[in-house]
């Protein structure tokens, strides 16, 4: 699209944010990896069509195999001169349907879209029902039986405040401390189909997906809410229910310090 780059090496580097919507359904999660399809190495070979160079992206938080993002956030720096609108519409020519690029903006240098973010957002979708819907398969978790909102919600409550997740990490997790603070949990829908949404300050790996399978357990009276907490207390995965699917997992927006001027978008409302 971009017939020539500047040769001129001694143009300063560029720093861009980017905002990304993608469906996780076939990918083998956000991080390059050899022989598999990811969504790093997709966005960036379409970034290098346009930038006329490779392109390396940092991206403020990985997600697994089958998840999804409504508003990830990824920075990657260059000197070419570019418009946004090359950033979103040319960059979008070479993504395919299940990825789409719809925000880019200029940033200071020293913009990390890990480092300065103090906030993700995510929300788990849940269908109940007898029989799976199959206009839901990929985009939403399932369970054949019947849930106690109430009761989930009472559970869900506990989560709030700053915690160890122990019970709910992962054991390949990387993360140095399994302490973590949540800022809400809230259950909404019906209970055919309902929304957890998680507000917190970092989460560790498979903890939203490993919070909803025990918040399953305790609507369906596998576990009360007065064990929902002494599983918490317990800091001990061994004794956590299963990990739920990450079909219903979305990764709803990042949040930035205003200085950088990267707003933190709202839940689109076509997500249940």
């Amino acid at each position: 699209m971009f017939s020539d780059i500047s040769a001129d090496n001694r143009l300063p580097l560029q720093r861009w944010a980017l905002i990304l919507s993608y469906d996780g359904s076939g990918f083998h999660g956000w991080q390059k990896q050899a022989d598999a399809a990811t969504v790093q190495e997709t966005l960036e070979s379409a970034l290098a069509q346009i930038a006329g160079e490779p392109i390396h992206t940092v991206v403020a938080g990985r997600t697994d195999a089958g998840v999804h993002a409504t508003a990830q956030v990824v920075h990657f720096d260059t000197v070419v001169k570019r418009p946004s609108q090359a950033w979103i519409r040319g960059v979008n020519a070479f993504l395919p349907p299940t990825v789409a690029v719809w925000h880019a903006q200029a940033v200071a240098p020293r913009f990390h879209a890990r480092f300065d973010a103090y906030g993700r957002r995510y929300r788990y979708v849940l269908s109940s029902s007898a029989v799976r819907n199959p206009l839901l398969a990929g985009k939403a978790g399932w369970v054949h039986y019947g849930l106690d909102m109430q009761k989930m919600r009472q559970a869900a409550a506990l989560l709030i405040g700053r915690h160890d997740f122990s019970s709910f990490r992962a054991s390949e997790c990387q993360a140095k401390s399994p302490v973590k603070t949540i800022y809400s949990a809230e259950l909404n829908g019906t209970p055919e189909l309902m929304t957890l949404d998680l507000h917190g300050n970092a989460f560790l790996h498979h903890m939203v997906r490993n919070i909803m399978g025990a918040l399953v357990y305790v609507g369906s009276d596998r576990l009360s809410v007065e064990g929902f907490a002494e599983l918490m207390a317990a800091r001990n995965r061994q004794y956590a229910p299963p990990t739920l699917m990450p079909d219903g997992l979305y990764l709803t927006g990042v949040d930035y310090p205003p200085e950088w001027g990267v707003a933190t978008p709202p839940v689109p409302s076509w997500l249940w």
